[in-house]
């Protein structure tokens, strides 16, 4: 699998994530603090943990899904204020993938990865449908390309969200327990097209139980525990 990189003129730094002293409460609970954290480009992360200790939470603050209440954190050389600018571009430029795919019910596989490249990068139909298709057969979900999400299996579903995240040509992957949601037979399948953006240099920050994987993909590994 190739992933085109966009040439953009802050790719010359090769630090693409920088959080420092993060800190995340919802009302008196702490469930972040101080977390810093640097990942260079090409690197793969995972982050694991016990429930409760912030894995998910960690890698939602990283597109202002979750608002961080102290601490800083820059995307490819983005700080991650509260300019909505700032926000566009870094949302524009980090593909998030889901535990439950997230994927439009009323849109078909393609539809649903055209969508973004047409409204957002200005894509033609035939410019969004090309790269679309390109990016279903790399996840190996072409010839579901025009069925709708509940006519897919949870597999298939979610290569089809990882297609989708591909479609903007992201400079870094968020996952987010992307298996969890799935039986067991079909892990496999998403693992493999996850392995395999790995072994092509995509930047990857990954919330996952699947150790197996992690040893076999990972660059570092994070641990996060309950904050006290």
């Amino acid at each position: 699998m190739t992933i085109q990189q966009p040439d953009r003129a802050r790719s010359a730094s090769l630090e693409i994530v920088s959080i420092e002293n993060l800190c995340k409460r919802y009302g008196s609970f702490e469930v972040l603090r101080n977390i810093t954290l640097k990942v260079r480009q090409g690197e793969k992360i995972v982050v694991c943990g016990p429930s409760g200790s912030g894995k998910s939470t960690l890698i939602r603050c990283l597109n202002k899904l979750e608002e961080f209440h102290d601490g800083r954190v820059v995307i490819d050389g983005v700080p991650l204020d509260a300019d909505k600018a700032h926000i566009d571009t870094i949302r524009r430029d980090v593909g998030m993938v889901f535990q439950s795919f997230n994927l439009f019910p009323h849109l078909t596989a393609l539809e649903n990865c055209t969508l973004a490249p047409r409204l957002v990068l200005g894509l033609s139909e035939s410019d969004a449908s090309a790269r679309a298709n390109d990016y279903l057969r790399r996840v190996r979900v072409a010839d579901q390309a025009h069925k709708h999400p509940h006519q897919l299996s949870g597999g298939q579903q979610q290569r089809v969200a990882i297609a989708r995240a591909l479609c903007m040509m992201p400079r870094l992957m968020l996952f987010d327990e992307p298996t969890s949601a799935l039986d067991p037979e079909v892990v496999g399948e998403v693992l493999d097209v996850m392995a395999d953006l790995a072994n092509d240099g995509m930047t990857m920050i990954c919330v996952t139980h699947e150790m197996g994987f992690a040893r076999r993909i990972a660059d570092r590994i994070v641990f996060l525990t309950r904050a006290r």
